[in-house]
């Protein structure tokens, strides 16, 4: 009997033994740490345990000290902040990385400065090496547009094609237009206009489907370029807690992109688009789909923007009573593209501004929808700026995503009212009218057009306190969400936007380690200090990409 039981003590030691051995052993643990998981069953968690680029287990320390081994980092982080990393699901990569390259317009506030800024610039060009990106922005200095005269003395042997902060408008100075040839005998192109002057000159600016007249001209970017201006896109994203993105570029970068992770130098993860149009040619290329790059999605547009008055609407703009914007797409086309993308399996996106613009989209939707029959095809709607509010619960109705961008909603505050009206700027950037009809909402920056930042961002959702300090309560406040609302927006419903949900998007066991550490809670300090926050470190799957001050 005592043999038996001696066996039997020894049979479940050596079972103990060997279940402890089978416990996987963390790479590195963060405990002390207040962390917002963004899942619902788990929203809030003390510790995480890491092991290779995902996450190993999260909880309270107690929950994860069984994965402590003889080589496990741990690190305490004193209480910091940290939430999934941010995914910015509208960004335009290669333009991004290029502005960072090239002249910096965005917030120059006086003519003066515009012109100083350029002519600074140039100085250090060779010949013939064009001036690009630089999104201005004329309503910092009044309103006025800038022309071809302003800069032509300073840019004689560079051509300019500089982009309007919304990328509906770009100066050229006189040698771009000579390059296109254009001139005072140059028609307007169809969805497209070639300012003139009162003597039918040329003044510099084109709108919409006329810039692509000097912009087909430009030189298309070597690899070498393609790769250096990734690379400090990277960067700088990293820098704002950016994990990962949905590029809408239409530059060429994916190649480039396959060439950096094949390096290893890869620090965030892209969702890539392809122009709508080219549908078929997406569908018979290979299809990419790992934990860092994918490409199968279709990006389209339906009109301009607002600033250019080419954002398309139902009734007039109020400054200019002939005017209603332009649809750039052809319908029919529309319709055929998104209707053939959609049978081969491919994501569509596409840009729509005006109420106008959104209805004829959610429309070829409805259409498309009753043609293929129902699936899980999450379209979406990139901008979804201006709604008409019969529009807003068709978003819900269709399961179409509304992409936007926050940030906007601080900036076009400060004038759009003059263009629309008091009573169509209430469904204008309508966050909260669309989450309370059970809208997915996710959101994104639209870099280059404005800054990068996540916090900026829910700093806009939460606050909408326009950029110029007129709003003090919030522009249009009765569409504010809380802080909760901008950050699922930016991390879980930016994953499932993606077709992602199971990879990111939240912290929880099996998924990414994709994550940032903030100077502050979020979700406790005043909102308005929340565009004070600070980024302190970022990292992707485990790796730590990013270090602040």
């Amino acid at each position: 009997m005592k043999i038996h039981f001696q066996l039997t003590i020894l049979i479940i030691s050596f079972l103990f033994v060997s279940c402890q051995k089978e416990i996987t052993k963390a790479d590195f643990i963060i405990k002390n740490a207040n962390i917002w998981t963004g899942n619902v069953n788990q929203p809030n968690a003390q510790a995480i345990a890491i092991k290779g680029d995902s996450i190993l287990a999260i909880g309270s320390f107690e929950d994860i000290e069984k994965s402590v081994g003889d080589a496990t980092k741990i690190v305490d982080a004193q209480g910091k902040f940290i939430t999934p990393g941010f995914i910015d699901s509208h960004v335009h990569l290669l333009m991004g990385g290029n502005s960072l390259l090239s002249v910096q317009l965005r917030d120059a506030a006086t003519k003066e400065e515009f012109i100083k800024r350029i002519a600074s610039f140039s100085k250090n060009l060779k010949p013939k090496q064009w001036i690009v990106e630089g999104n201005w922005d004329h309503t910092l200095w009044g309103g006025e547009l800038p022309t071809k005269k302003w800069i032509d003395e300073f840019t004689q042997d560079n051509p300019v094609a500089l982009y309007r902060m919304d990328g509906h408008m770009i100066l050229a100075n006189s040698a771009a237009l000579k390059i296109a040839g254009i001139d005072k005998n140059t028609p307007d192109v169809e969805n497209g206009e070639i300012v003139k002057n009162s003597n039918g000159e040329p003044t510099g600016i084109l709108k919409s489907e006329a810039m692509y007249l000097v912009l087909n001209k430009i030189p298309a970017l070597s690899d070498s370029q393609k790769e250096k201006a990734i690379k400090a896109a990277q960067d700088y994203l990293n820098a704002q807690g950016i994990t990962s993105i949905h590029d809408v570029d239409s530059l060429g970068g994916f190649d480039i992109l396959k060439k950096i992770h094949s390096n290893n130098e890869l620090k965030v993860r892209v969702y890539s688009a392809d122009p709508l149009r080219n549908w078929k040619l997406l569908s018979n290329k290979e299809k990419i789909d790992n934990k860092w790059l994918k490409n199968r999605m279709l990006k389209g547009f339906v009109d301009g923007s607002l600033g250019s008055h080419s954002a398309a609407f139902k009734e007039p703009y109020s400054d200019q009573p002939t005017d209603k914007g332009i649809l750039t797409a052809n319908l029919d086309s529309l319709k055929t593209w998104i209707t053939e993308a959609d049978k081969n399996n491919l994501q569509i996106t596409v840009h729509a501004i005006g109420d106008k613009a959104n209805n004829t989209l959610l429309n070829t939707y409805e259409t498309v929808i009753q043609s293929n029959g129902k699936k899980d095809r999450r379209f979406r709607i990139e901008h979804a700026q201006h709604l008409d509010r019969k529009d807003i619960d068709r978003f819900s109705e269709l399961n179409v995503i509304a992409s936007m961008q926050p940030y906007h909603a601080i900036d076009d505050g400060r004038w759009a009212e003059d263009l629309i009206g008091p009573e169509r700027i209430k469904t204008t950037y309508a966050f909260k009218s669309l989450l309370d009809a059970n809208t997915t909402l996710v959101f994104g920056s639209d870099w280059p057009v404005v800054p990068a930042s996540p916090l900026l961002g829910i700093y806009a959702a939460v606050m909408r306190k326009t950029l110029d300090h007129k709003n003090p309560n919030g522009w249009v406040p009765e569409q504010k969400i809380n802080v909760q609302q901008a950050l699922t927006a930016y991390t879980r419903d930016a994953a499932y936007s993606s077709f992602e949900e199971r990879l990111k998007g939240t912290l929880e066991k099996g998924k990414l380690a994709d994550f940032v550490i903030l100077s502050d809670d979020l979700t406790k300090i005043d909102p308005e200090k929340i565009k004070d926050v600070r980024v302190l470190e970022t990292y992707v799957g485990g790796q730590k990409v990013y270090t602040g001050n």
